[in-house]
């Protein structure tokens, strides 16, 4: 079957969501060939893609951006996404100023073409559309504004990807911050960006929402709560609690130190490849004591126990867990849970009349637990920054002080009573007393 030089990933809006076997066979090559993550990346790019969707033209701009960069990093330059620095992403962006001629088009063509699971490549498509004037091809061009745009969708998916915990950089967010790049489409670095930590009471409206979900409906929402509080008092990823290839997250990861008595959470690979054990608090194993009961389990977990840890209520209706029901749940039905307490909360919040609070809740995200999680222990709990950069998995102290004092309206609570003159509030002090 003839081909396209580049592989179309993405299918339009009617076709996005039926398997495509070419794809498939696609993804599988680029994997057996050395990117190993290949697999994982196009599903996150697939779950990035599904937010576009309600805009049609956002989806088509997002799938074109993403069909040419997924190219170019497995096959031109041969590296995984996350590899991509903002030296490799300069290069990319001379290769799209000269791409090669098989991979310039100068008409619109489908992607794929066909119906059904039959959906093939399209042969005439190309990633790159040139220009004609009177039947004559004119010399690839790119503007500097198509530049700029190529740049800012590839930093909203880079973002996606920290927000993931696939990646850690944001390379394009650089080069349009601080390179020859920077224009009206970048944002200028700033402090006041969106807090990424709940506020103490904000968490606290949070948390009373997942327990009354809970108590009102404990055949739906038990699990919610437990996913909640793990989450929060272990600072942990998503990733780090979901299903994947290879992966399946088990009661048996809780663990009681023979020698000690004490509980921790273990996990076995986390960011980089690296794992860890969590400490677990006596409030965490409260909770799951209180999830296994539900369960109809035995208090706590013996060792090496096997039992799923996030159970799905239903039978998967597609994806490789498909007619499963006792699967662990993947990414993305842990982060619709999160999200869908968050959002609950956020609202009331504003119903007590709370709106700015109510607001920056509901831009909140499922990483957002780990970032609060770390914050309070640090702020709130006065916990020594060393166990709380172990528990965390931070390679350095460094990172884990910047959670002192990150929040905003902290620093402007404890900043309200300082005195412009000690010696006159010294004064003043002693004459109210």
């Amino acid at each position: 079957m003839d081909r396209p030089p580049a592989h179309p990933l993405f299918d339009t809006l009617a076709h996005f969501e039926t398997s495509n076997g070419f794809i498939n066979q696609y993804l599988a090559g680029i994997v057996c060939g050395g990117i190993e993550d290949a697999a994982l990346l196009y599903e996150h790019a697939l779950d990035w893609l599904v937010e576009q969707r309600h805009n049609e033209n956002n989806y088509k701009s997002h799938r074109s951006e993403l069909t040419t960069f997924l190219h170019w990093c497995w096959q031109v330059e041969e590296v995984s996404v996350a590899q991509v620095d903002r030296r490799l992403l300069v290069r990319y962006l001379a290769y799209c100023q000269q791409p090669p001629a098989a991979l310039i088009g100068y008409r619109n063509v489908a992607q794929f073409r066909g119906g059904g699971s039959e959906r093939r490549p399209n042969p005439l498509w190309r990633p790159f559309l040139g220009k004609t004037e009177l039947g004559r091809r004119l010399p690839y061009r790119l503007s500097p504004s198509a530049l700029k745009t190529k740049l800012a969708l590839l930093s909203a998916f880079f973002t996606y990807l920290n927000d993931m915990d696939y990646s850690d950089r944001n390379p394009a967010a650089l080069l349009l911050k601080r390179g020859r790049y920077l224009g009206p489409l970048s944002e200028p670095a700033t402090e006041e960006q969106p807090l990424k930590a709940f506020t103490e009471l904000q968490w606290s409206y949070v948390m009373a929402k997942a327990q009354r979900l809970a108590n009102e409906s404990p055949q739906q929402h038990e699990r919610t709560l437990f996913l909640m509080a793990l989450l929060y008092s272990c600072y942990l990823r998503v990733s780090e609690v979901s299903a994947r290839p290879g992966f399946s997250p088990v009661m048996g990861q809780f663990r009681r130190d023979s020698k000690t008595g004490v509980w921790g959470f273990f996990v076995p690979v986390s960011k980089g490849g690296k794992s860890r054990t969590v400490a677990v608090s006596d409030a965490l194993l409260s909770a799951l004591k209180r999830y296994r009961c539900y369960l109809g389990l035995a208090p706590l977990p013996s060792p090496k126990e096997l039992t799923p840890l996030f159970c799905r209520h239903r039978a998967a209706g597609r994806g490789r867990d498909q007619g499963e029901r006792n699967a662990n749940l993947g990414q993305r039905q842990i982060r619709e849970l999160v999200d869908g307490v968050i959002a609950a909360a956020a609202e009331e919040a504003r119903r007590d009349g709370l709106v700015e609070d109510a607001a920056e809740m509901a831009v909140m995200t499922a990483h957002s637990l780990r970032h609060t999680g770390i914050s309070h222990d640090i702020n709130l709990n006065a916990r020594p920054l060393a166990h709380v950069r172990a528990d965390a998995g931070h390679d350095s102290i460094d990172t884990t002080s910047q959670y002192l004092h990150t929040s905003r309206v902290e620093r402007h609570q404890s900043a309200k009573a300082k005195p412009l003159d000690r010696l006159d509030h010294a004064i003043n002090s002693k004459e109210g007393q």
